[in-house]
């Protein structure tokens, strides 16, 4: 895309400065705003009030008397930035407090978590279901109000926000799934649009320091998503101080460069400023738009403007200061009867846009008889039942195939019965085998952004109307783990498909030879690890991820693994007895992934040796450890001590199956560059090795040594 510049020498390109509003403008009465609810047409705007000053303090003084009585919160920003939050909450934000599910409503995500009372406050002041009495539990627990906003636990809160930048990346993904419905559901032009809405992000500087900030903007920039915008307050205060210790960049003039129509308020205390800039950034529909504001942190209190007011509660002296200021009443937590009303007015009016969006949900369904059903199939997350009947009759031509081919078959038959199905991988479509070969308009290219990737498709899914799917090489896991803890926090159904599983990735070396992966990715809580073994375990892990409600990880291998011929498999138990012996067994093999069938062939040696073994395929900790005490029982009987884990990665973790008494065939250190063969012959995942270590497990005076250990 083209960006405007000014006459400049030829090959210069100037990127044009923002549009400024500064701080003593005032709207003459013949300006207008834009209403979504009279089908683009305009009225006059509003002049504001003091009731609106009002307002504003209201927010403020609830936030610092919150934080007081908790002694622990961020008061700075939310009394900095209350001017915009009132603006945008009461004037242009499309929302119905009544009706928080509202599925056309605008959305709003706080980013910076850390200002959570401001969110707080307009949720309580604007009439969601938080009452004072929470707001007084402030921090406290099982209160509704944590230190940080979590979804679920509000009506309102849209994500859980706190680490920084994760919340402006998911913001992008919602934004992307506002249109993708709009794609799918506003194709009548003769109807007035079912899926029209925005989404508001407020930032912080702490946001805009974070790399995924970054990633997140470029793409939005990139995919020219008009219906984001987002607001940064900027207040140039981090905890350490000054922000200019350590950042002066001009972060308009990055956004700019990638797209973004940006757009600089002088005064944060200007309401008509702010105003005037988010009307301006709805009217661009070609880009998303950034609206820098300045602020002044603890605006009002003796601390204002340093880093004193940023993470601290402000302390009884500078309180009654900041009330003097304020002209507060001394009674705490004091919301005015006339702030009430005038909430009350701006419910009405969200009730109101409520009431005409249901009358074009209608009228498309009048129209259209299927719509309305299948409309909130997508909200609902209702995939139907043809996807699974074709699953279980999907068949596989015989030979050595690598999980992650098998893996993008099924992807493909799939999304052809799951039109929700929407994703793409971080620049590896053909590598991973996350491409719609059929539906390319269907693919997400994320481009090399694994960090916002990881953001983004939370940022779908918590949206709704799509079912989300992204993929990396696995050793790239590490660049999504914190996006993949949110998805886990927020049991957000998310599928991650990662390929390249384990040191046989081979010749690439240890850079790209996962290790410690996947104990990473197990120890989140919430998250389910699923690594088949085989084209059967494969077919299984798919099914689970499409029905499991929260995150699903799919760990694949590049090479090929030989094929099995098809039988019954349990993956949705986490482990089962893969093969068996008469009577009970003197050794256990517990494998997972590509070394299953390996391990499937030294169980056929031992037993024609005369060994009684048990081989438990474990593709799945998650899944195993949710099973009863019973079953778990009936998998790794408790009297059978001799176990022998073999897999392709670190060793932690393994000693809750294996116990005191088994072993471990695994990877200490990293991997080497090399074949894939050679590489795992090298730390001993080769048939000699595991014949070797199992009978001097089980019978070691057959043996003159001990084993192979597992280091290279």
């Amino acid at each position: 895309m083209q960006l405007p510049c000014v006459n400049t020498p030829i090959g210069l390109q100037v990127f044009p400065d923002p549009i400024i509003f500064p701080s003593n403008l005032r709207q003459p009465g013949s300006r207008h705003r834009y209403s979504p609810d009279t089908e683009k047409k305009v009225s006059p705007m509003e002049p504001f009030e003091d009731l609106d000053r009002l307002a504003c303090n209201t927010l403020r003084m609830l936030a610092v008397d919150a934080i007081e009585k908790a002694r622990s919160g961020h008061p700075g920003m939310a009394m900095g930035a209350a001017g915009m939050a009132h603006v945008l909450w009461s004037r242009i934000l499309k929302h119905d407090p009544t009706h928080p599910d509202w599925p056309d409503r605008d959305r709003f995500i706080l980013s910076a978590g850390h200002a959570s009372m401001l969110l707080y406050g307009l949720l309580h002041v604007s009439g969601y279901d938080l009452s004072m009495e929470e707001i007084r539990r402030f921090r406290q627990l099982e209160s509704k109000t944590p230190g940080h906003p979590e979804r679920g636990l509000v009506p309102g809160v849209e994500v859980t926000t706190g680490p920084l930048g994760q919340g402006f990346a998911m913001g992008v993904g919602m934004a992307m799934a506002e249109r993708r419905l709009g794609q799918i559901f506003n194709t009548d032009t003769t109807l007035s649009p079912l899926v029209d809405h925005h989404t508001y992000v407020l930032m912080s500087d702490g946001d805009m320091m974070e790399g995924i900030t970054q990633e997140a903007a470029s793409l939005a920039g990139h995919l020219r998503l008009g219906k984001l915008i987002a607001l940064y307050d900027k207040n140039n205060i981090s905890i350490e101080g000054s922000t200019d210790l350590a950042f002066t960049e001009d972060v308009a003039l990055r956004f700019s460069a990638c797209g973004w129509q940006t757009l600089l308020v002088e005064d944060g205390e200007s309401l008509e400023a702010i105003e005037s800039a988010l009307l301006t950034a709805q009217r661009e529909t070609e880009k998303p738009s950034l609206i820098v504001v300045h602020t002044v942190i603890g605006f009002g209190s003796p601390k204002q403007g340093t880093e004193d007011c940023h993470g601290a509660p402000l302390g009884e002296a500078a309180i009654t200061e900041t009330r003097r200021f304020f002209n507060w009443p001394e009674e705490t937590f004091h919301v005015p009867h006339q702030v009430r009303q005038l909430w009350d007015r701006v419910r009405q009016k969200g009730a109101k846009s409520h009431a005409l969006w249901r009358q074009r949900l209608q009228q498309g369904s009048d129209k259209h008889p299927n719509q309305e059903k299948q409309f909130r199939d997508y909200l609902n997350g209702n995939l139907g039942d043809s996807w699974n009947r074709v699953l279980n009759t999907l068949s596989f031509k015989r030979g050595d195939w690598a999980t992650r081919t098998v893996s993008g078959w099924i992807l493909n038959a799939m999304a052809k019965e799951i039109p929700q199905l929407w994703g793409g991988s971080a620049d590896l479509g053909s590598s991973v085998s996350t491409d719609l070969v059929d539906e390319p308009q269907r693919i997400i290219h994320f481009g090399v952004r694994e960090h916002a990737m990881g953001a983004i498709v939370n940022g779908l899914a918590a949206h709704g109307g799509v079912l989300p799917y992204c993929g990396t090489f696995f050793s790239f896991s590490n660049y999504m783990i914190p996006a993949m803890r949110m998805a886990a926090l927020m049991k957000l159904r998310v599928i991650t498909i990662f390929s390249h599983d384990s040191i046989a990735v081979g010749e690439d070396g240890p850079t790209h030879q996962p290790v410690e992966h996947l104990l990473h990715l197990r120890s989140i809580p919430g998250m389910t690890v699923i690594r088949p073994g085989d084209v059967w375990e494969t077919r299984d892990a798919w099914r689970l991820a499409l029905e499991l409600p929260g995150p699903v990880a799919l760990i694949l291998t590049r090479q090929k693994v030989p094929w099995v011929d098809e039988e019954r498999v349990l993956v949705e138990k986490g482990a089962y007895v893969r093969r068996d012996c008469e009577g009970e067994p003197e050794l256990i093999l517990i494998s997972s992934g590509s070394e299953l069938v390996l391990v499937l062939e030294c169980h056929r040696q031992l037993t024609r040796d005369g060994l009684r073994v048990r081989l438990v395929s474990m593709p799945s900790w998650e899944l195993f450890a949710h099973q009863s005490d019973a079953y778990r029982e009936q998998v790794l009987p408790a009297r059978v001590t001799q176990r022998l884990a073999i897999e392709a990665a670190s060793p932690m973790g393994w000693h809750r199956w294996v116990g005191c008494h088994g072993r471990i065939i695994a990877v200490e250190g990293y991997g080497v560059s090399g074949p894939f063969e050679h590489v795992l012959d090298r730390f001993g995942f080769s048939k000699s090795n595991i014949l070797k270590t199992a009978w001097s497990m089980v019978r070691p005076s057959d043996l003159l040594g001990e084993g192979v250990g597992t280091e290279p």
